[in-house]
């Protein structure tokens, strides 16, 4: 290695690896093509070394340039969390906090909670990442993170929140038309709205309820949120959470009797405690939850 690149080379080479190509990566980074194709000529001359092949179809990834990536990411990940870090004041409600959750709990649950917050502190910004996958909050990925598991890491504050209940609903308009089953053994003859993927929901409920796997949804979507549109579009049936259904008086409770509950963690960095605004959006995620729930 000649000289120590910039990080704006790294993450200039993250994003031509993430998005495929040089212009696709300027349209991300709001550059010009140019620029992108000068930072990478600048990256492989500081490093020494061949980071892409040039050919008529672009620039193709060599597998050093793959390997990169992960160190990269972290980088990335590390810098967002430093601009976040340094954004608030001590003492004060104000910077910015990420929180990272489902999409629908971030579609369905947070937005009155995070505009009470907003409300009560006007310096406070609000990143929300929607992601089913548990974000590592060792690694500052987010501030704060509302989960359906429990949390296994070290030097984690968490606290368990109000379980959240799922069951089967489907919109009247739906049932009017098909009828309604009388048991989960009726249910295959159904249209019937589930996940894409082999995910711990589905494992979760394949385990309770054993005559229901992915080849007998009409529907399939890894999405909750996307199930949820479903279900409320008349699609078919489908297991959404039943404090969300019930905001909605033309979806029906189908086979009361079965109820799946689900965890709910709300997780910060235990070093975060002592910072105000983590610690003020920590307690009002749980209040609002506990108070919903």
């Amino acid at each position: 290695m000649s000289t120590d690149p910039d990080w704006a080379l790294y993450r200039t080479l993250l994003s031509v690896l993430d998005e495929g190509s040089l212009s696709a990566a300027a349209r991300v980074l709001g550059l010009t093509q140019p620029t992108v194709g000068r930072h990478i000529d600048a990256l492989e001359a500081a490093l020494g070394v061949d980071l892409f092949i040039r050919s008529q179809r672009g620039l193709e990834p060599t597998d050093l340039a793959f390997s990169l990536h992960a160190q990269a990411q972290v980088m990335a990940t590390a810098a967002a969390a430093l601009l976040r870090t340094a954004s608030g004041t001590a003492g004060e409600v104000s910077g910015i906090v990420r929180i990272s959750t489902s999409d629908v709990v971030g579609v369905e649950h947070l937005p009155p909670v995070l505009t009470r917050l907003r409300r009560a502190h006007p310096a406070l910004v609000i990143e929300l990442a929607l992601t089913d996958r548990v974000s590592d909050l060792l690694a500052r990925e987010a501030d704060i993170a509302i989960r359906m598991t429990e949390p296994t890491q070290g030097a984690l504050l968490a606290r368990r929140l109000p379980s959240i209940d799922l069951g089967f609903h489907a919109h009247s308009d739906y049932l009017a038309a098909a009828g309604t089953p009388a048991s989960v053994g009726e249910l295959p003859a159904y249209t019937l709205i589930g996940y894409d993927t082999d995910t711990r929901a589905l494992r979760a409920m394949a385990a309770t309820l054993p005559t229901l796997d992915r080849a007998g949804f009409a529907f399939r979507a890894d999405s909750n949120l996307a199930q949820l549109g479903m279900i409320r579009a008349g699609f078919g049936i489908g297991f959404c959470q039943t404090a969300i259904a019930c905001r909605d008086p033309a979806l029906v409770r189908v086979l009361p009797e079965i109820t799946l509950p689900l965890p709910l963690w709300i997780v910060m960095h235990e070093d975060l405690k002592t910072t105000t605004r983590y610690r003020v959006v920590f307690d009002a995620l749980a209040d609002g939850f506990s108070r919903s729930g």
